[in-house]
């Protein structure tokens, strides 16, 4: 590393305070009004592994004491420094032994024939291989869902990955490297999704998702393609259109194939909510019978708590809205209990929802002032970063299936927008 490359610097400011990288990766934290940070990312820099990006300078220039301008300084010497060890060296190198293997064996060197090799070589060359590792740690840490973060927090915090995402794909990779990235781009594209639809920006939902399923097309791996699908299916889901989430669940069911996966189970779970909302009670029935055998056979990965998994909570979670749909309250009751059994305390989405559902079956059951009462009270203990977007959504169909003083109480507190802090 250059002496005056940010690996250094980084080191050398935080040796200087006798701060252990835990400890300096909590500085970074508050420098960015406490959103958390991963001190392996500090590792990174400091060893130059990857470089910091655009996005963090004026993070990294407030938490080291620097200017910003100190700090791209800094980054573009390291960056300098690293394409003359990568290229210029060796490219001389290969020039003067080419010369030299030519003249000893008495032939001419075809002038700008070894350069076009060396530019293909280089083109098929594992560039970037760091990045390629760090992207796809970046994937497995992203998809671990809110833990108590708000979802503009959480894009806060993607969004110096998404651009690192964008500089790797413009570079020129081996083919089954591309593969690989272009699987670790639709998962990374499919988070981002996810967190728009929990927004409520339906539009950018929508386009993340297209950019999610070419990407995962492109990667050929179709439990990816079928899991981006039955997320997609969603969005039309949650903001009234089951119809074409219906449509949207098939082609996912299609891509996951017979074999047991978390993409499978979610793209049935999907369909049987889409049916319930159509109407379709026999299909929707059917559906819930396929998504139980399926949940029952997951394990590993496939069942873990992410949002790339399918676990028991988030099947409950999805058998309460599926059978609230249907109008089945004591089994909607049932997978209400359940899915709160296995929430963590965090999870402030995911009780409101599972409340909104609960308010939804007492109205079911012939008590709409209660339902309306409740819905109130979970709408207003939400931070204000959550009343929109998909609670505000789920809270919207129950008001408009209430009348008189409940659908006016409701109403009023709906109608009393916030702006998001």
């Amino acid at each position: 590393m250059r002496p005056d490359g940010i690996g250094t610097l980084l080191r050398s400011i935080r040796e200087e305070a006798e701060r252990t990288r835990e400890e300096q990766a909590l500085v970074v934290q508050a420098a960015q009004n406490g959103r958390w940070f991963d001190p392996e990312n500090l590792k990174r820099w400091e060893t130059e592994k990857r470089l910091p990006v655009r996005a963090w300078h004026k993070t990294i220039a407030d938490a080291y004491g620097l200017t910003v301008d100190e700090v791209r300084r800094a980054v573009t010497a390291s960056r300098k420094y690293r394409r003359e060890q990568g290229r210029e060296n060796p490219d001389v190198n290969r020039r003067q032994f080419i010369g030299t293997a030519a003249a000893a064996a008495s032939v001419a060197v075809m002038p700008g024939i070894a350069q076009a090799r060396e530019g293909i070589d280089g083109a098929l060359s594992a560039s970037g291989v760091g990045d390629l590792a760090y992207l796809e740690g970046a994937f497995e840490r992203h998809r671990g869902g809110y833990h108590g973060r708000s979802p503009n927090a959480v894009l806060q915090e993607m969004y110096g990955d998404l651009v690192l995402l964008r500089e790797v794909l413009n570079r020129p990779h081996p083919a089954k490297a591309r593969a690989d990235l272009a699987r670790t781009a639709a998962g990374i594209a499919g988070l981002v999704a996810i967190v728009q639809h929990d927004r409520g920006d339906q539009r950018e939902a929508y386009r993340w998702f297209a950019t999610a399923e070419r990407a995962a097309r492109e990667s050929a791996d179709p439990r990816m393609t079928a899991w981006v699908l039955a997320r997609h299916a969603m969005v039309p889901l949650n903001y009234g259109a089951p119809s074409t989430a219906a449509t949207i669940a098939a082609k996912a069911c299609t891509e996951a194939g017979k074999t047991p996966s978390a993409a499978a189970a979610l793209a049935t779970a999907i369909t049987a909510r889409s049916l319930a909302a159509s109407g379709d009670r026999d299909g929707a029935v059917r559906a819930l019978r396929e998504t139980r055998n399926l949940a029952e056979r997951l394990d590993g990965q496939e069942a873990a708590d992410t949002w790339f998994g399918y676990p028991l909570q988030k099947h409950h979670v999805h058998l309460s809205q599926a059978y609230t749909l249907l109008r089945d309250t004591k089994a909607a009751y049932q997978a209400q209990n359940d899915a709160l059994g296995l929430t963590d305390s965090p999870s402030v989405m995911t009780r409101a929802l599972i409340a909104m559902d609960t308010a939804a079956c007492l109205r079911a059951d012939g008590d709409p002032t209660a339902a309306a009462e409740m819905a109130v009270g979970v709408f207003e203990r939400l931070p204000v970063s959550y009343r929109q977007g998909l609670v505000r959504s789920r809270a919207m169909g129950l008001q408009r299936s209430l009348t008189g003083r409940p659908g006016a109480l409701l109403g009023d507190v709906l109608n009393c927008r916030v702006s998001p802090s």
